[in-house]
């Protein structure tokens, strides 16, 4: 994706789905279908070692299409397989000293925070996004009212980057989109069983060069 194609507006960052029956050809299906900008792969609970070689197969598999694999539960296991992000679920401590330790070399970005107390705590280490929502909790058709309003009131008052996790219907994309925040976030949404994961990237996008606001005219 090149500066000139990258749309300036809300963009999709994908949930990688827990292990299962092909979920390895459903993630790499969803990286053809259109513009993402990157691919959070959570642990899911597997042991480290299955999980090294499995966030290393899909991290290539995302960069190899330009999209930025980012590994969430292990910030090691990111530096390990050359990721070029750590996502850090855990306390204003644990984040500082992974941004100390990693930022310059891949981008650290967080998430946890369940009201405004808490992201603004977290804000302060300067991580490069963060992200509201819980991994696996988009099960409903719309975004959490909770998730959505912390978006609004970040992407308004704040310079860092958010992601917003979206429900289980892609066009609750367009409802992220219209809270001014930099990403959303798809899980099963695209994932779910029996989904065309191409064709719901594609169809984001559409939703999203429709309806998405242009971010230069927000800031």
């Amino acid at each position: 994706m090149t500066e000139e194609t990258t749309p300036n507006r809300c963009r999709i960052v994908l949930i990688v789905p827990q292990p299962g029956a092909d979920d390895e050809g459903r993630v790499e299906a969803a990286l053809r279908g259109g513009d993402i900008a990157s691919l959070v792969i959570p642990d899911h609970g597997i042991d480290e070692s299955a999980f090294q070689a499995r966030a290393e197969r899909l991290a290539r598999l995302a960069q190899a299409r330009g999209v930025a694999a980012v590994v969430a539960g292990e910030p090691r296991i990111a530096a390990r397989i050359q990721a070029d992000g750590i996502h850090v679920e855990g306390s204003k401590a644990e984040l500082a000293d992974a941004i100390r330790r990693h930022q310059g070399r891949m981008m650290v970005g967080c998430g946890g925070a369940k009201n405004r107390d808490d992201a603004l705590e977290l804000g302060e280490t300067q991580p490069d996004y963060i992200f509201f929502g819980r991994f696996g909790y988009d099960t409903k058709p719309e975004p959490h009212p909770r998730n959505l309003s912390l978006g609004a009131w970040w992407a308004d008052m704040i310079q860092i980057p958010c992601v917003v996790l979206a429900g289980s219907d892609i066009a609750s994309v367009v409802d992220v989109a219209r809270t001014g925040a930099e990403f959303v976030a798809l899980g099963n949404a695209v994932f779910a069983e029996g989904l065309d994961s191409a064709a719901k990237v594609a169809e984001a996008n559409a939703l999203l060069d429709e309806h998405a606001p242009v971010l230069e005219e927000q800031r």
